[in-house]
């Protein structure tokens, strides 16, 4: 898997994703303690309104700025968001007053929902070759997993000698950082292409997405993956300390279940993936995780399942999420990839906009066990909805027709193996202008 950081522009870029990683995660343990600076007793209602404006800033921002991104030097546009995110962090520590957390929180998400789906989609064109970028997509899993352990421990050891404070400083370093290492690379260009409106550009994604079979199944899959780690983040502490009377450093240790159990998912996948097709591969870790939902109903009598069962449903979170990049580079051309990158983005995140409120709502008021098996149900149909869109048979190449077109268009004598005097050809399939709908397969 290392083998990929042998190229010095992935290398750069990676390292710049860490280090923005570790910085998001001081911010993260800085920001509640801010809302109880703030708010005392409320903190709770302050942090659950910044992470519903979080989501409302992704799933809402990500498609606009795709289609601002589009005519936009890609190294030019991530320098450009993480000064401004550097710039928020920098101010937090300043804020006296709720609103302004509010509002400085949706201008920093904002800028991440510009930020992560452009940084995403350059990575196919950093490396082109699918087994590299496989490796690729993993190694990100892996920073993802071992920042979500190792920032909040990073995060204690410097509040012993700082104030919170100044984990805001570390913020912005790694901003900072991250936008140098972006700077000492050069990145793909765009292919230019035709001038388009803001509407089309803005909904492009979104139309390509929904209209390739096997992203409709992605969304599905999303729904199941959204459920099983709504109920991870949301219920862990009140399984462990309310429910089981246990210390923070027990959660803390089953938050380390569920991310250990998806690093050894991430190590093994690579390998898994030159064998086995995506489909099988993510259908089976999102029927992993409907099992793990279904079992964790009689966690609250048997406490001792909990931390096996976190391992499980991280294996399983991270088997049925991790290729999605590959489906989406399987799905676009180069000058529509980051416009797809950002769909898959909002669209994921309105999954979780909706099983959040589920896992935290009905766990309140109607118990942890009900919503086990409510979560469960919703993966289950989402599992089985994904096998109706996303088909078995499912090839790259299509044979198809342009009644359409002349028969001298571009597009039909660019194809070279095209039968003479005729309008059905066959070439890797995607949505685009010249294809605007899935065909039917023989």
């Amino acid at each position: 898997m290392l083998e990929v950081l042998a190229n010095r522009t992935y290398r750069h870029l990676f390292l710049a994703q860490v280090i923005a990683l570790v910085g998001t995660g001081l911010a993260t343990v800085a920001l509640g303690l801010l809302a109880y600076d703030l708010a005392g007793g409320q903190a709770g209602t302050v942090l659950g309104t910044a992470l519903a404006i979080k989501m409302v800033a992704y799933v809402g921002v990500a498609p606009v700025a795709s289609a601002f991104a589009e005519r936009l030097p890609r190294r030019a546009m991530l320098v450009g968001l993480d000064l401004v995110r550097a710039a928020v962090a920098a101010l937090l520590p300043f804020v006296d007053q709720v609103w302004q957390v509010y509002v400085l929180i949706f201008v920093l998400q904002s800028a991440s929902a510009a930020f992560t789906p452009t940084f995403q989609a350059t990575i196919p064109d950093v490396l082109p070759n699918e087994k590299e970028y496989t490796r690729a997509l993993s190694l990100s899993r892996l920073a993802y997993d071992l920042e979500s352990v190792a920032s909040p421990m990073l995060a204690g050891l410097l509040l012993t000698v700082v104030s919170f404070h100044s984990l805001f400083a570390g913020t912005v370093v790694g901003f900072l950082a991250s936008a140098a290492l972006v700077v000492s690379v050069r990145l793909p260009s765009h292919e230019r292409t035709e001038r388009r409106g803001i509407y089309d550009r803005t909904t492009r994604g979104l139309r390509i997405y929904l209209a390739t079979p096997r992203l409709r199944g992605l969304l599905a899959l999303n729904l199941a993956v959204a459920a099983a780690s709504a109920m991870v983040i949301v219920n862990t502490v009140v399984l462990v300390q309310a429910r089981f009377g246990l210390t923070q450093r027990a959660t803390a240790f089953a938050l380390a279940a569920f991310g250990g159990g998806s690093m050894v998912a991430a190590l093994f996948l690579p390998r898994l993936l030159d064998r086995v097709p995506d489909r099988k591969a993510m259908l089976s870790g999102a029927s992993i995780l409907v099992a793990g939902l279904a079992l964790g109903a009689v966690v609250p009598t048997f406490h001792w399942l909990l931390w096996p069962l976190w391992v499980v449903l991280g294996l399983g979170y991270s088997l049925a999420q991790t290729p999605s990049g590959r489906l989406l580079r399987r799905s676009s051309n180069e000058q529509d990839r980051p416009a797809l990158f950002a769909a898959q983005f909002a669209l994921s995140h309105a999954c979780w906009l909706i099983t959040y409120p589920i896992a935290g709502w009905v766990g309140a008021i109607v118990g942890l066990t009900p919503t086990f098996l409510l979560l469960a149900s919703i993966a289950a149909v989402a599992v089985f909805i994904a096998t109706r869109l996303w088909p078995a048979h499912d090839p790259d190449e299509i044979e198809h027709a342009h009644p359409e077109l002349a028969a001298d268009h571009p597009h039909l004598v660019s194809v070279a193996n095209r039968a003479p005097s005729s309008q059905r050809h066959t070439h890797t399939y995607v949505i685009d202008s010249h294809h605007t709908e899935w065909p039917r397969l023989q």
